[in-house]
């Protein structure tokens, strides 16, 4: 990004933040192969004209370039699950409900977002902790003291690929992720940030089996119904 050690700062338009944040682009085996902006993996096709990161181990047949993410699981005190429904500004899955927090490491931060293979291997991920830390703080004014990244545990990595069909332009963007779920307890202030969240809710796992409900009407991220079917049986 422009000026090397420039700190990141959420105080940018939707657009702008898809242009200025670069993804982790890794292969199917979550070596890192490149990077690229939020934009071009979002977006259907987005990664022709960077074809150097793209290789036959990767899927050069995918819509969408695999990347690293993450998803905050956080629970309070009481055991309720945080979900938030995301800005109707979002250009990816507006209004959708989800978990606490999803969104991506990225290249170029400062301490490193990058996690190498020793740490995944170590199950410390501080990469992935980091870049949480700072999207709770972004997202859902989390004060960075109260939820450090020692806070997190790494639980597994899931890879996934799913497009969105909102309109205006149906099928244009998508996920390819290889998401890095985290799991943290505590009981923190809220400051939502409305350019990110349309709402928040803390659930216990029969509010959130109702609200997944088809009769609830709700819109729910792809990502989220994969990792509840999984992580909370």
């Amino acid at each position: 990004g422009s000026g090397g050690g420039e700190a990141w700062s959420g105080a940018r338009s939707q657009e702008e933040l898809m242009e200025a944040d670069e993804c982790i682009l890794v292969d199917r085996e979550d070596r890192i192969v490149g990077g690229a902006s939020k934009a071009l993996v979002h977006r259907r096709g987005g990664l022709k004209a960077a074809a150097a990161a793209e290789t036959e181990e990767t899927g050069g047949g995918q819509a969408f370039a695999l990347h690293r993410a993450f998803s905050v699981f956080l629970f309070d005190g009481r055991d309720r699950l945080l979900l938030q429904q995301r800005a109707r500004g979002k250009i990816t899955f507006p209004l959708v409900w989800t978990n606490t927090c999803c969104s991506h490491p990225l290249h170029g931060q400062e301490p490193t977002e990058v996690d190498l293979p020793a740490d995944i291997a170590s199950g410390a991920v501080p990469g992935a902790k980091r870049a949480a830390v700072r999207k709770l703080s972004h997202e859902l004014g989390i004060d960075p003291a109260s939820l450090p990244p020692e806070s997190f545990s790494f639980l597994t990595r899931l890879h996934y690929c799913a497009q969105d069909a909102s309109e205006p332009e149906p099928g244009m963007w998508g996920e390819h992720e290889m998401d890095y779920v985290l799991l943290a307890r505590a009981d923190v202030a809220l400051d939502p940030n409305p350019a990110e969240v349309e709402a928040v809710r803390y659930v216990t796992r029969g509010e959130l089996e109702e609200m997944m409900d088809a009769s609830s009407g709700l819109a729910w991220s792809p990502w989220f119904r994969l990792l509840a079917a999984r992580l909370l049986p």
